[in-house]
């Protein structure tokens, strides 16, 4: 790579956003730690679900720093692609007797609820703020609500602000067919709102220094 090539790419990984999105997960980590700690506490059972992993990284990554092994970890995504690299990364972080990652999607109700092993920890993490329809929000959370049993845990991101948000909607494509990348820009009460009314009860919460990013904690809760 040319000396301008490192260069770019070094502007690019500095720019506010990618910084933002480093310290959301390390803020995901925090939050999942606490989490473990709690059910590890009350004795019970350790099954983290996360419906829309990417390539699994940030709960893999979470999982190597904990001193706690959870009793099982499934990952979903919607992307061929991510589920054959979440895959490997498994088999490379050698967690293939615990962890699986299969193709799914993260706003099919039905398909969350008859999640097996049930969660006993969700994680959605940078999805809700990249679709504008909160039907498709609220479906996502009630699956999860049924999945999860009272006193079991979620784990949630939100993006009330966002600096460039006009660039990637000019510039890139989504995960919609090709369509503008147009994120969703929720205020963190409405996000709060669409959580609690699925029948979580929000106790935590991170932000990195710029406000871009927050990452919450929620305990399930008997209806």
């Amino acid at each position: 790579m040319t000396l301008l090539g490192r260069k770019i790419d070094r502007n690019y990984l500095n720019s506010i956003g990618w910084k933002g999105i480093r310290q959301r997960k390390i803020h995901i980590e925090e939050l999942l730690h606490k989490a473990i700690n709690h059910l590890r506490k009350a004795g019970t059972p350790i099954r983290i679900l996360d419906v829309a992993a990417g390539h699994g990284r940030y709960v893999l990554d979470a999982i190597e720093k904990s001193d706690c092994r959870p009793d099982s970890i499934l990952l979903r995504d919607y992307s061929d692609l991510n589920v054959e690299a979440g895959n490997a990364l498994i088999k490379q972080k050698e967690l293939c007797d615990i962890a699986s990652f299969v193709k799914g999607d993260a706003f099919d109700s039905q398909s969350l609820a008859n999640v097996e092993p049930r969660p006993t920890i969700g994680v959605v993490s940078g999805l809700y703020e990249l679709f504008a329809d909160n039907d498709l929000t609220r479906a996502s959370l009630d699956g999860l609500a049924k999945a999860i049993p009272d006193g079991g845990y979620l784990i949630y991101t939100g993006q009330p602000w966002h600096p460039q948000i006009e660039l990637i909607a000019r510039a890139l494509t989504s995960h919609r067919q090709g369509q503008a990348w147009v994120m969703r820009r929720r205020t963190q009460a409405e996000l709060d709102q669409l959580v609690a009314a699925a029948g979580f009860k929000k106790i935590d919460q991170r932000i990195d220094e710029w406000g871009i990013f927050t990452v919450s904690l929620a305990r399930r809760v008997a209806a």
